[in-house]
């Protein structure tokens, strides 16, 4: 854990530089292990996004709970969708346009069919604590060696915060072999800090579903 004294929150109008644009979809059910296969079908949908350097994939979440239901935590398990369910990239401003193209595509994700409907650009948030479900570590599993090396990516970005907080490891399969995640939370940014993390999230393979911040309502 790594803490340190608030700062002041400062007035921040939000840039449109980079934003996030949210698809309708149609799809029934993905396995909560679904990052390199839906990171793949989107590269070769749109055949720029993986050497676009501010282009992040959103991994498909789904809710935590809802009428009884909670979300699988194991990585073989199925999340099953609801229509409120979206498809988000994040993505500079000039390839608004180009991302266009996905509408109307239907996806093959795992052997599971996913539509794609319209997209609606969503400028980023202004909350000062923001969260990323899954960082890559690439460490050898160490917390503390986790959290320093998270400290160094922020401070790397110019980034002020007074808290990182990492929490629960996930581990993500691929072609090459397994990648090891954790989550991370980073509070007390101020508000043009909050928007640059956004915009640059942390850590490798942002355009496979790692290292992207949303926000996170408390501490």
């Amino acid at each position: 854990m790594h803490w340190e004294e608030e700062i002041d929150e400062t007035v921040y109008i939000v840039p449109d530089d980079v934003m996030d644009l949210a698809y309708q979809i149609k799809c029934r059910t993905l396995p909560v292990d679904h990052a390199w296969p839906l990171a793949t079908a989107i590269h070769q949908a749109l055949p720029w996004f993986a050497e676009e350097p501010l282009a992040g994939l959103h991994l498909i979440y789904g809710a935590d709970s809802g009428n009884g239901w909670e979300r699988p935590r194991d990585a073989a398990d199925i999340l099953y969708l609801s229509r409120r369910t979206r498809l988000v990239l994040r993505l500079p401003k000039h390839r608004l346009p180009d991302a266009e193209a996905l509408t109307g595509q239907t996806l093959e994700v795992a052997d599971n069919l996913l539509a794609i409907g319209k997209g609606t650009p969503r400028l980023l948030s202004t909350t000062t604590t923001l969260y990323s479900r899954f960082v890559v570590d690439e460490t050898d599993g160490d917390e503390d060696q986790f959290i320093t090396a998270a400290v160094e990516g922020l401070r790397a970005l110019n980034l002020h915060f007074s808290k990182v907080l990492s929490g629960r490891r996930f581990a993500f399969s691929t072609p090459e072999g397994g990648i090891s995640t954790r989550s991370l939370m980073v509070a007390g940014l101020p508000l043009d800090d909050a928007v640059r993390l956004q915009e640059n999230g942390l850590g490798p393979l942002r355009n496979r579903g790692f290292g992207l911040f949303v926000p996170q309502k408390s501490v």
